[in-house]
């Protein structure tokens, strides 16, 4: 039977969602995908699923998957592109239709190329071959690393002197948040600029508990810094973003808000927490990471190309 190619529905974030976690256990050794992560995806605000997604099927099983989707409102476009091993014929026309599309988004947001980025395991069930004759490479790596935790090792931390933290109930306090993400990650890798209500969708927050979100402030600075973290994740705690503002770094709010983290999903029962990190960050993140007793679970790559 040949394959078929069409676009997404949000009827189909099951099977997308079974795709990919058959791609986690190929690429990582455990399904890690969760049905509420691939509902969001498909319901991203700058994605049209008419022209931004891509599903093709080896009769009724879902063998490969692509989504397109534009934060920036310029040049860069973002990709996923998913596919069996077995089925890497269908990678080319797909990876085609996308570079297509972001051409086509670009040049609809007013930019003469697109930069486009693609993330990907260090060891995907994808073919590279074909991104390299495609004129894709490798332009930043990152690492999800993970931490055992244990209610007895993992107190709640004793408060800094000159310190306060509270945690995200208030709608104002939500505000702070997204301000002190803006200001914390501006001169980050690949940061885009976002408004509070995408930036809402960008985390999911209708699904997000926000007592798990903490701001950090200073009696003298005011608010420095915020750790955002989400308990909806089978695999394990999750730490999505923890920013300090650059005028507060080097004061060991970063580990304050991590082991403030761990004691947090300690105590709800959560044995592992797990987070990312771009290993070329200027922070000091990775050495902080790694003082705090996290670990590499697996790599990913950025892949990029530029179409003019």
């Amino acid at each position: 039977m040949p394959y078929s190619l069409r676009s997404a529905t949000l009827d189909d974030a099951p099977a997308v969602t079974e795709l990919l976690n058959r791609v986690d256990e190929i690429e990582i050794g455990r399904p890690e995908t969760d049905l509420r992560t691939v509902e969001a995806d498909l319901r991203h605000p700058e994605v049209d699923l008419r022209r931004d997604s891509w599903l093709v099927f080896d009769g009724d099983r879902l063998v490969a998957y692509g989504l397109l989707w534009d934060e920036s409102g310029g040049d860069r476009i973002d990709i996923d592109h998913y596919v069996l091993p077995d089925h890497q014929e269908t990678a080319a026309p797909v990876l085609e239709a996308m570079e297509a599309r972001a051409r086509e988004k670009a040049r609809e947001n007013g930019a003469a190329r697109a930069v486009v980025h693609l993330h990907l395991n260090v060891a995907p069930t994808l073919d590279t071959r074909l991104l390299r004759e495609r004129r894709w490479q490798v332009v930043r790596r990152y690492h999800v690393l993970r931490r055992p935790l244990n209610p007895a090792q993992d107190p709640v931390p004793e408060v800094p002197a000159g310190l306060r933290i509270r945690d995200c109930a208030a709608e104002a306090d939500r505000v702070r948040v997204h301000a002190l993400y803006q200001a914390s990650f501006a001169d980050h890798f690949d940061f885009q600029p976002r408004a509070y209500g995408p930036w809402l969708h960008d985390i999911d927050a209708e699904g997000l508990d926000w007592s798990l979100v903490w701001i950090v402030a200073d009696d003298v600075l005011g608010d420095v810094g915020f750790l955002l973290a989400r308990d909806d994740r089978e695999a394990m705690g999750w730490i999505r973003s923890i920013g300090v503002l650059p005028e507060a770094r080097g004061r060991g709010l970063g580990g304050f808000l991590l082991r403030h983290a761990f004691a947090a999903f300690a105590a709800r029962g959560r044995d592992v927490v797990g987070l990312g990190v771009d290993t070329a960050n200027t922070t000091g993140a990775p050495r902080l990471y790694d003082r705090h007793g996290m670990t590499l679970h697996y790599a990913v790559d950025t892949w990029e190309t530029v179409l003019d």
